[in-house]
Parts: structure tokens; sequence; C-alpha cells
């Protein structure tokens, strides 16, 4: 345990903001998992673009890296023109 006063600021601290960065990381993995439940074409575009969003905000926060937020929208990006692409 910590006994020194910056310590234990330090631990409020990083609890508080693995707390934050919890949630917006939850936040993004449920609209990815919208998006990939969703069925219909305009469902599914309007679910994507909400994923898009979340995975931004989370790389904009620094929880995830540009280059990993990138892969991802790239990912869920070709998984929906190949289903629109299978559907037309």
């Amino acid at each position: 345990m910590a006994h020194h006063l910056h310590t234990k600021k330090a631990i409020r601290q990083s609890d508080r903001r693995r707390r934050r960065n919890q949630t917006t990381k939850s936040k993004m993995k449920t609209s990815i998992k919208q998006f990939l439940a969703s069925e219909a074409a305009d469902v599914k575009l309007a679910a994507l673009k909400r994923a898009q969003t979340a995975i931004d905000r989370a790389a904009k926060k620094n929880i995830i890296h540009k280059n990993a937020a990138a892969r991802r929208k790239s990912q869920l990006a070709r998984a929906y023109n190949n289903l629109v692409k299978s559907h037309s």
C-alpha cells in the first residue's frame, strides 16, 4: 500500500483514468457489435457510421492506437462493402 501522499494521489488518478478509458472502450466495442449484428443494409450503414465515430473518439483520446483505429475502421468498411456487393 502506498504511504506517501503523492503515490496515493497517483493511484486515485490512474483509477479515475482507467474507469474513464473503460467506458469509452466499452462504448466502442458495443457499437462494433451492433454493426456486426445488424442485418438490413440501411441499418448496417447507420451502425457503421456510429462505430467509426466511436473508434475515432477512442483513438483521439489515446485509448487505442491510431493505426489500430484505422485498421478496425477499414475492416468494418470492408465488411459493409462485401455485404452490399453480395446483395446487389
